[in-house]
């Protein structure tokens, strides 16, 4: 599907529900950055920020990007009435066209899946390239399908984490993988439904 058409789809998306009061983290993101130090944070594909609240709640400054304006304006709302204005700026932006500028001690990309066109490697090698050293690139993706899923196709195939690292080509003197790992755990869909799925998870932390 053209990335033309991806604004407004996602722009229908979240406009066809609520805006969210207290989105919740993503689970992961908290095991991994629990313990850091706060700095500079960038939420690719922020959705309705539970990712980028979490971090500014924690002294991280955070840029929190999305395809969707209507996601951004919601989340840039959020922020100011959660008192997290002066940490947390949400910004549209099509990753299809180019990156956010700047230098960051952490980028996470959960779920940066879409039905539309994106070079994701082009993206996330973009990212291992804005971390600062000791930097961290955090990648959550769908190991499995769930019944909820868009992509129902039964030959879809997910790449694993190693897959994915390979496929950035990154120098390993300068970036090294610190987690690549295939955990399960059961998820909450629409209407309550439940299933067991699989996470794809990757770390690579910037050494040089």
């Amino acid at each position: 599907m053209s990335t033309t058409d991806a604004g407004p789809f996602w722009d229908g998306a979240h406009a066809a529900r609520p805006a969210a009061t207290n989105p919740q983290p993503n689970h992961l993101l908290a095991e991994t950055v629990t313990g850091l130090p706060p700095g500079e944070a960038l939420d690719l594909g922020c959705g309705n920020g539970g990712d980028a609240l979490w971090l500014a709640r924690r002294g991280w400054r955070v840029t929190a990007v999305d395809i969707s304006a209507v996601a951004a304006a919601r989340l840039a709302d959020l922020a100011v009435a959660c008192g997290l204005g002066d940490f947390l700026a949400a910004e549209r932006h099509d990753l299809h066209e180019s990156f956010p500028p700047g230098a960051f001690d952490l980028i996470c990309a959960h779920y940066l899946h879409t039905p539309f066109d994106l070079d994701r490697t082009t993206v996330l090698c973009a990212a291992a390239h804005a971390l600062r050293p000791g930097g961290r690139l955090l990648v959550v993706d769908h190991g499995s399908t769930t019944p909820w899923s868009w992509n129902q196709d039964p030959d879809l195939r997910y790449p694993t984490p190693r897959e994915i690292a390979a496929g950035l080509d990154l120098d390993p003197t300068t970036w090294t993988v610190e987690r690549a790992e295939a955990p399960r755990r059961i998820a909450t869909g629409p209407g309550g439904h439940t299933a067991e799925v699989t996470d794809h998870v990757l770390l690579i932390r910037r050494t040089a």
